[in-house]
């Protein structure tokens, strides 16, 4: 029996075993439930010879000020030389609302499947015969993403027992990527920590995500992840009664017409060779009114997603600006068009309307309120940022209500009340990472994709593509950065809550910068009740050609 296939022999069972326990840690996204998976780790690599023997190698990193004190969870195989490749995988899971009178079989595959049998006319057509197939894993996170943590656990295991073993195996579980990726910001540092500790020279992280596919017959290697901005729109207007609609400004009306410039605009879409980025949609809109009365809102707030290959924070938010100022113009001028018309038929002097285009950026907004009040702004406006970052971190206020409460409260200190667009970002940022940035990478690396196709082809005669972006978003985004000065500076100026509330080590992502790729299984209905994994990528063939790109990148 040769290594690899001893390496190997038997592993879905413990694949198998292994995930079955995992997704019983019911660890959703934002909660003090993510300590549970981090129990079941630490407990997973204390049963392990290894980390017996070596207890040094393995525990967890605490993520500073977190509200539910969750940590990173790590083993380390060390072996022989410096070189290391990194495994990733997130272990938080999104809510399970969807499942409604199935959630007590949602972390249970093999009864689930018995009560999706039950309704499976109800299930989409393709569910349904996947279903019936018996060829899927049905449950939440046994997809996204607890199988893939799965597959790298059971591989570390492995590789722990290898004698001689050349290199080294990292294995980082992180919470949170399905919110703000606090866990994996949160790694960055834990990776410049141990790289310093134990000397080690980083090749590839190698995340395991599913993968969707295009076509059934053919899997998917991402070299990259795409990036991620959302641009926060406040439209403030200026109150009048319905009854004298041009005596004010609507700003749903404004917003409006962001709106129709922004969404699906592939104005945005950056392109990269053969791939382009999705166009952007909006995630939240709504005005300041609390209740019911005649008159228009006096603000309304809006944010909208963009994903991105290529372009940078500062450049998109040029873009976005310019857009505000054409939405702005294009209302004042119907305005003035339809007051003229309204006023002719009333018989009243056809005046020129009073508003004019403002459109300011966040830290302009901030520094007009410095000017005006100083320390009497400032003061309390310290004080207004922690007591929505304590509140934040309660559960009570979502991340983008926490930005749009900053800007209202500055508006109490600005002085000029005529109609105005205010534009920032809402975190989280995702910077755009592309194996195809890099330059003057080892041959072993450039050409792993290419290398694991052909052995997919020869040894499952199952094709596989090579994608340059990940574009479900991913915590390899913080797997290097381009630009850091730049996108720090943009940071700084357009999102309110950059600083202690939210914040990204740049500099330490520098220093720790890596190739990445995702192989991951093949997974469907991701965050639905039919979120299902392929059982042959899963216990088979991904495990099998995660081991081929580890033995690639450590010259076994």
């Amino acid at each position: 029996m040769d290594e690899k296939k001893e390496r190997l022999e038997e592993i879905g069972q413990d694949i198998r075993k292994i995930l079955l326990s995992y997704i019983k840690a019911e660890s959703f996204t934002f909660s003090s439930g993510e300590k549970a998976a981090e129990d079941f780790l630490m407990k997973h690599f204390s049963d392990i010879p290894y980390f017996k023997q070596h207890p040094e190698y393995f525990g967890t990193y605490a993520i500073p000020e977190d509200p539910f004190e969750r940590a990173v969870s790590y083993g380390l195989v060390k072996g022989e030389g410096p070189d290391t490749v990194v495994f990733i995988h997130h272990n938080d899971v999104v809510e399970i609302g969807d499942y409604k009178l199935l959630k007590p079989y949602a972390f249970s595959p093999e009864p689930l499947k018995e009560e999706l049998l039950k309704i499976k006319d109800s299930l989409p057509e393709e569910a349904q015969l996947d279903l019936l197939s018996g060829d899927y894993l049905f449950g939440r996170g046994v997809c996204d993403m607890k199988g893939g943590g799965a597959i790298q656990l059971a591989l570390l295991e492995r590789y722990s027992r290898v004698r001689g073993l050349k290199g080294n195996i990292l294995l980082l579980a992180v919470p949170d990527e399905e919110n703000l990726s606090a866990g994996m910001r949160a790694a960055v540092s834990l990776l410049k920590e141990l790289k310093q500790q134990y000397g080690l020279n980083y090749r590839m992280m190698i995340n395991s995500e599913p993968h969707q596919r295009k076509e059934a017959d053919k899997g998917i290697f991402s070299e990259g992840s795409v990036g991620k901005l959302m641009p926060f729109i406040y439209a403030r207007g200026y109150l009048s009664h319905i009854g004298k609609v041009f005596e004010g400004l609507n700003p749903l009306n404004v917003m409006s017409e962001i709106l129709r410039r922004t969404e699906l605009n592939l104005a945005f879409s950056d392109v990269e060779g053969r791939e382009m980025a999705p166009p952007p949609t909006w995630l939240y809109l709504k005005d300041n009114k609390k209740q019911y009365d005649v008159s228009m809102p006096l603000s309304v707030s809006g944010c909208f997603s963009i994903l991105t290959l290529n372009r940078t924070p500062q450049g998109v938010m040029e873009q976005v600006e310019e857009i505000c100022r054409q939405s702005f113009e294009t209302v004042l001028a119907e305005m003035q068009k339809r007051y003229q018309q309204f006023a002719q038929v009333k018989q009243l002097p056809e005046e020129k309307l009073p508003w004019t285009v403002q459109v300011t950026d966040f830290t302009k907004l901030y520094e007009e309120a410095c000017d005006n009040y100083g320390e009497a702004f400032t003061g309390p406006y310290g004080e207004k940022l922690q007591e929505i970052k304590k509140r934040f971190n309660q559960g009570l206020c979502s991340i983008i209500e926490c930005n749009f409460e900053l800007v209202e409260f500055i508006y109490q200190y600005i002085d000029d009340i005529s109609p105005r667009i205010v534009y920032g970002l809402v975190p989280p940022y995702y910077p755009n990472v592309s194996n195809r940035y890099y330059t003057g990478l080892a041959p072993d690396i450039a050409d792993l994709s290419g290398q694991l196709c052909h052995y997919t082809e020869a040894h499952f005669g199952q094709t596989y593509e090579v994608e340059d972006f990940y574009t479900g978003i991913s915590d390899l985004s913080y797997t290097s950065i381009r630009e850091g000065k730049e996108t720090v500076r943009a940071l700084n100026t357009y999102m309110p809550l950059f600083g202690s509330f939210y914040a990204i080590p740049i500099e330490e992502l520098e220093e720790v910068s890596m190739p990445c790729i995702n192989i991951g299984p093949w997974g469907k209905d991701f965050h639905k009740l039919t979120e299902r994994v392929y059982e042959e990528d899963l216990y088979h063939r991904t495990p099998d050609i995660i081991d081929e790109a580890v033995s690639l990148l450590l010259n076994w």
